[in-house]
């Protein structure tokens, strides 16, 4: 085998990518030019990402494709980068949604073209960095660079209250972090080192370990985002372009659940268990209040983006649950969410194109005007409500078997979720795509093109694929859990 240093390649390609589109000049055709630029880029990005599961030892449950970087001439302080079976998922995620949503954007004309795609690279190489980080500095400091360019996206190419929801997605998150980076420091002054694997090995008493938990927990908390911390991503996802939301739902929610397993879960085990009451009572009213909540909006982005809160309340509840059925079922509700959400933003997108507007009240009949796009977007409803044989049904599944064993009465509570989504989703398809076709959409656009449709049967393909065979992720996931989950005492397996 190659010993190739691809997380590093990973991270440096679109920053190479970024400086050919930054290089070209601002008519048509240096418009086109700068599209191919950073979608070649992105596809020879997520093609080599494709190396990681192609060589990784699925029975090591620790770091792989080490690569260290002294920092400051101090061997405790490294710039460390490799994968485990937690990580590796998602910087395919990474690569992949950032490689479709350059896809997607290809035909488009979008004002001051080469900044958009530039802002679009540069979140693909702080999102790689973030999940390959193995210290707790460069992990910081990739986790906060991504706020740059999704403040730029969401505040020069979004909608009218761009500039309110960049903001607003701005300082929530950035107030979090700064609890996190207290966090942070205080662990390196402790130990000595900034290496994540290292701290695995170290015990903190219990008061410490509560305050710290606490320090992170303000910061995923609002990532993911948990209630009652989510009130931004309604604003931001209505505002954000469709390929800004596609990002936003699809991979920058999962850095939240991602920072509980990798930190909370992992280096402060005794405090998550103190804890796990509280984030059970958080996640449920979040599954079942953002869930009533969308099913009385009128505009179809703030109706996904609701949901999104409420399906990433079952992830919180599968990772406290602290045990392999229920940390399997989060990174597979993660991976699906994301899937699914992109494509449902997606599939936003290419109605809003068409007629400039995403109010439910609008439409009616759709299905008439766009067949195929009817049939398509049906499966991605399907797949967001977890019909079975889709990877929806997967993760809630594994999540509500797991909290069933801890706490029936929580499981019960976030099964409604389950009946809610189906309801509000099912209303939105009938609202939209059903019944006598509504004044509005008499002008014909035409049905999906062939862009539109190479982007939702990739998405297709991969809900049923995982639907079906979610071994192909949990066999890479299995050996890592099982290492977590041994931090924790018998009595609460």
């Amino acid at each position: 085998m190659i010993n190739l240093p691809i997380i590093p390649i990973l991270i440096l390609i679109p920053l190479i990518g970024l400086f050919f589109v930054l290089l070209s000049m601002e008519n048509d055709d240096f418009a086109a030019q700068s599209k191919k630029s950073a979608l070649w880029t992105t596809i020879t990005n997520f093609l080599l990402s494709l190396y990681l599961p192609l060589n990784f030892d699925k029975e090591i449950p620790h770091f792989q494709f080490v690569n260290s970087f002294e920092w400051f001439n101090n061997e405790n302080l490294k710039f460390t980068l490799g994968v485990d079976g937690i990580s590796m998922p998602f910087v395919i995620l990474s690569t992949f949604l950032i490689c479709i949503c350059i896809f997607f954007i290809y035909p488009q004309k979008k004002k001051n073209m080469k900044m958009y795609l530039a802002s679009f690279l540069l979140l693909e190489s702080f999102l790689v960095g973030t999940f390959g980080a193995m210290d707790l500095f460069s992990f910081y400091i990739f986790f906060e660079s991504i706020l740059i360019p999704m403040y730029l996206i969401i505040g020069f190419w979004g909608g009218e209250r761009r500039i309110y929801s960049a903001y607003k997605f701005f300082l929530y998150t950035l107030l979090g972090s700064v609890f996190m980076l207290i966090a942070v420091i205080f662990l390196y002054q402790e130990f000595g080192t900034s290496s994540i694997p290292k701290l695995l090995d170290f015990t903190l008493p219990f008061y410490i370990q509560q305050w710290l938990w606490l320090a992170f927990f303000s910061s995923f908390a609002i990532k993911i985002p948990m209630w009652p911390f989510h009130t931004w991503l309604p604003d931001a996802h209505v505002e954000a372009p469709t390929e800004g939301s596609v990002i936003l739902a699809g991979i920058l929610l999962k850095l939240g659940g991602y920072g509980f397993i990798r930190f909370n879960l992992s280096i402060l085990p005794d405090a998550s268990i103190f804890f796990t009451p509280f984030i059970f009572f958080l996640s449920v009213i979040a599954i079942v209040y953002t869930s009533v909540i969308a099913l009385v909006q009128e505009d179809m982005k703030k109706l996904i983006a609701y949901s999104s809160v409420a399906h990433m309340g079952f992830v919180t509840i599968g990772i406290f649950s602290a045990n392999i059925q229920g940390l399997h079922g989060a990174i597979i509700q993660m991976i699906s969410h994301g899937i699914i959400s992109s494509a449902l933003f997606f599939s936003i997108g290419s109605i809003y194109n068409r007629y400039k507007t995403k109010q439910i009240s609008f439409f009616g009949g759709l299905n008439t005007i766009m067949p195929k796009f009817s049939i398509l977007f049906l499966i991605f409803v399907l797949g967001s409500i977890g019909f079975p044989g889709t990877s929806g049904f997967v993760g809630e599944y594994l999540t509500l078997l797991s909290v069933f064993g801890k706490n029936t009465t929580i499981a019960f509570i976030a099964s409604t979720g389950v009946i809610l989504a189906a309801s509000y989703m099912l209303l939105l398809y009938k609202n939209v795509f059903l019944g006598p076709v509504n004044e509005n959409i008499r002008k014909k656009f035409g049905d999906v093109n062939y862009i539109e449709l190479i982007v939702y049967i990739i998405l297709i393909s991969l809900i049923f694929v995982i639907g079906v065979k979610p071994n192909y992720i949990l066999d890479y996931t299995t050996s890592s859990i099982e290492r977590i989950i041994k931090l924790y005492p018998i009595s609460i397996l």
